[in-house]
Formats: structure tokens, sequence, C-alpha cells
């Protein structure tokens, strides 16, 4: 891909296959392929929004590269502050703890990702512990700070998950993932779960914290809209594979491959006179079980040819820092935003 100048994670062919086991000896008789040779890179203080439908493998990406699964097979490279790069998927769990302290994630569910037992200093400062950050009044200064830092009353510090509202708790939640002060925040799908007013909160805050605090994020979403309004990159997957990758206004005004143009077309346009003409993709996801030969977007691509059936495109650089798997994207002129 590209020279490593600043990147701060790369991900090379990740693979991670989880084993279908049926019969009294639980046997193993195929794989769901959640995440099928996917390759990006992340810059440091960029925001890379990976996109695509329900069930196509963002999250297991996004658990995979944090070893809260093993991965089957590739290489997930991370540049610590010290400027060591450390291959994490060959590590031990021992040898990833302190990695934790730099690599944290925001989980979809404000309501099941947070403790109902435990009260918001407790959820906050329960990192500082772990990691022998701080302790007693130092940590509880430190929770306050995290709390002001998100747009939450510090008073309210001993109250329960259960006194809060959606928006709220995903709050709680972030002062959680700042409190060990990360360089790499995996956020998946971390306004999926809220009202859309709420939403543009959330949304706003997290940017205004990922400029001011020079986060990098690996923003997870099946919402192109949303993506669109955080990212400086946008990679799109589907069935376990990265179609296409590019800077977030060159892959929505040139898209390369016909499925980001479907998801394109499915964005509705901020005037409600404006007609949306949207590209209806027949038939339905394959199964990442037994996915289709070749390309695993032909059997529902308009495009589609011979080829597309035999052969499995790789993800290659179409134009400068432009990225697309299909065997005919320099040929294509597809539609983007506005036309």
């Amino acid at each position: 891909m590209e020279a490593k100048d600043n990147i701060i994670l790369e991900v090379k062919d990740l693979k991670q296959y989880f084993p279908i086991r049926r019969g009294f000896l639980q046997r193993v008789v195929g794989h769901v392929k959640a995440v099928d040779g996917v390759s990006f890179f992340i810059r440091e203080n960029e925001v890379l929004g990976l996109v695509g439908e329900s069930g196509c493998g963002k999250t297991t990406t996004g658990r995979a590269i944090l070893r809260l699964y093993t991965p089957t097979a590739g290489e997930v490279w991370y540049r610590r502050r010290n400027g060591e790069s450390v291959e994490i998927s060959r590590i031990s769990q021992k040898e990833m703890k302190p990695l934790r302290r730099e690599m944290r994630m925001i989980f979809q569910d404000p309501f099941s990702s947070l403790n109902p037992r435990l009260t918001v200093k407790d959820i906050i400062g329960e990192p500082l512990i772990i990691h022998g950050v701080a302790k007693g009044k130092e940590m509880e200064d430190r929770v306050a700070a995290l709390m002001r830092e998100v747009g939450l009353d510090p008073a309210l510090m001993r109250r329960y998950p259960h006194e809060f509202s959606g928006g709220q708790r995903q709050r709680i939640g972030l002062a959680r993932t700042l409190s060990l002060s990360p360089r790499l925040i995996i956020a998946d799908e971390p306004v999926s779960a809220l009202d859309v007013s709420i939403q543009a909160q959330v949304l706003n805050l997290l940017q205004e914290l990922q400029e001011r605090l020079g986060l990098t994020l690996l923003f997870i979403a099946h919402d192109l809209s949303v993506v669109e309004h955080v990212s400086d990159w946008i990679a799109v997957m589907y069935v376990g594979k990265i179609v296409e990758m590019a800077k977030t206004g060159e892959l929505l005004r040139h898209p390369r491959h016909p499925y980001t143009e479907a998801l394109i077309s499915a964005v509705p346009p901020a005037d409600p006179d404006i007609r949306l003409d949207r590209i209806v993709l027949e038939g339905d996801v394959p199964s990442p079980v037994d996915p289709p030969a070749g390309c695993v977007f032909h059997p529902r691509c308009h495009y589609a040819r011979d080829a597309c059936s035999q052969e499995i495109p790789e993800l290659v650089e179409v134009k400068p820092g432009h990225y697309a798997s299909c065997l005919f994207a320099a040929e294509f002129e597809l539609r983007g935003i506005g036309d």
C-alpha cells in the first residue's frame, strides 16, 4: 500500500474464521469467514471510516485488531508512542496488556457495555486502577476531569448507569475509553443505538475530542452519511473483504467499485425536492459460510462479466491514494454524490 510514513496501524491480509461444529463429537464441518483477507492502513491523527452492511465483518475486524479475537491469519502492525512497531496478532495477552493503554474501544451498545452494578466513578476509574495509573482521591479527580471533558456533570459520578439517558451512557463509555489517554480508538458504531438528535451531539463531541487530543480513529458504521461527517478516509467492506478505500471526498465523488456506487445512491440528499435515484441491488448478500467464487459481489453486480465469476480481484491502487478490488475498476465511470 502506501509508504509507512506516519502510519500508526497497518492491517495486512487479516482473516478471522469461526468454526462450525456439528454432531455429538462437535466436529468442525466448515467455517464462517467473517473477515477474509482485509488490508488497510491508518495514519496518525486521522479518522478511517469502515462502512458496510450489517454482517459484513466490520465489528469483527475491530475486535481482531484489539485481540479481543485471536486472528486466524494475517498481520496487524501498530506503531507505539516510542516509535516501536509491534505485530499484534502474534504476541501473548500478557504482552498485549501495556498496548491496551494506547489502543481502546468504544462499544456499540451504551446499555450493555456498562456494568449496571458499578457507579459511574467505578466504571470510568476501573482502567486507571487495573493499569496502576491512579487510585483513591487522585483517581476521583481524574474521573471528574474526564466527565467534564465529555460534557457530564462530575456531581453525578456516584450514580448508576440506569439513571442516565442513552446519550449520557455513551458519554460515560467515551470517558472510560479516554481514561488512559489512548492514541488509537476503535469506535464500533458508537451512535447507531441513539436517537438521531443525540447522534449529532455525540458525533460532534467525538470529532472535537479527536482534533483537540490528536486521536487516531477507526470509525465503524453502516451509515455512509455518518461516516462522511467524521472521516478523512473511507474503506468500504462487503462480505468480509475491503472492496474500496480512498480519501472521503474522492471516494464519494468518484467511486471505483459498483458496490460503493450503490451505497452512495442510497444516501438521501439534503434537499427534499431532489428525487432519490437509487441503485437497487438484486438478490441477497452471500453467506460468509459459502461465499461465491471469483468476486464476492459479482452475483449482484450490474456490470459483472464472465471473468468476475472466476477471478478473485485484489485490492489495488487504481490511481494515487485510491484503492479498489474490481477487475474493471480502471474502466468504469461510476456515479458519485451529486451525479
